[in-house]
């Protein structure tokens, strides 16, 4: 009759077993130990430029709630302004941020003399912008800012 029973071996190292779960405990512990991450990239210098544009379209629609009588000769250039903001944003592919904020109450004359200023300083920041953009989009910034000067002169 044959009996069999496990034989025992003395080892000398450890097992595989000890060898591959320090081995997992290691990598798992240095997964959290990163290098410093790398700082975010800079906010496109056309950010200003869409922030503008829908800051200018929500303003004249402000308007426009205001003084309904103003829709026809107001509502296109929101509109301009709009597809100004939708371009910039396709260019530095960002979704467009929205751009609110109170009704004002006003008068007409108020309310355009407000557009125009708005218009001024925008167009001049529009150049500002234009400058010191690349040369693949300064064309459309230049157009962004001549329609502004345009806008501040359909407003007198």
């Amino acid at each position: 009759m044959v009996f069999t029973y496990p034989v025992r071996m003395s080892r000398t190292g450890p097992t595989r077993r000890t060898v591959l779960t320090a081995t997992a405990l290691g990598l798992t512990s240095l997964a959290g130990c990163d290098q410093e991450e790398a700082p975010p990239p800079p906010p496109d210098p056309l950010l200003p430029v869409l922030t503008e544009a829908l800051a200018l379209a929500a303003a004249y629609d402000r308007a426009v709630v205001a003084q309904p009588g103003l829709a026809g000769r107001l509502t296109p250039l929101a509109e301009d302004h709009r597809a100004h903001a939708a371009e910039l944003a396709r260019i530095i592919d960002t979704p467009a941020p929205s751009a609110a904020g109170p009704v004002p109450s006003a008068g007409a004359a108020d309310l355009i003399a407000d557009l125009r200023a708005l218009e001024q300083a925008a167009q001049r920041n529009a150049v500002t912008a234009c400058r010191t953009a690349p040369a693949d989009r300064a064309a459309l910034v230049g157009s962004i800012a001549a329609c502004r000067a345009t806008h501040a002169e359909a407003l007198r």
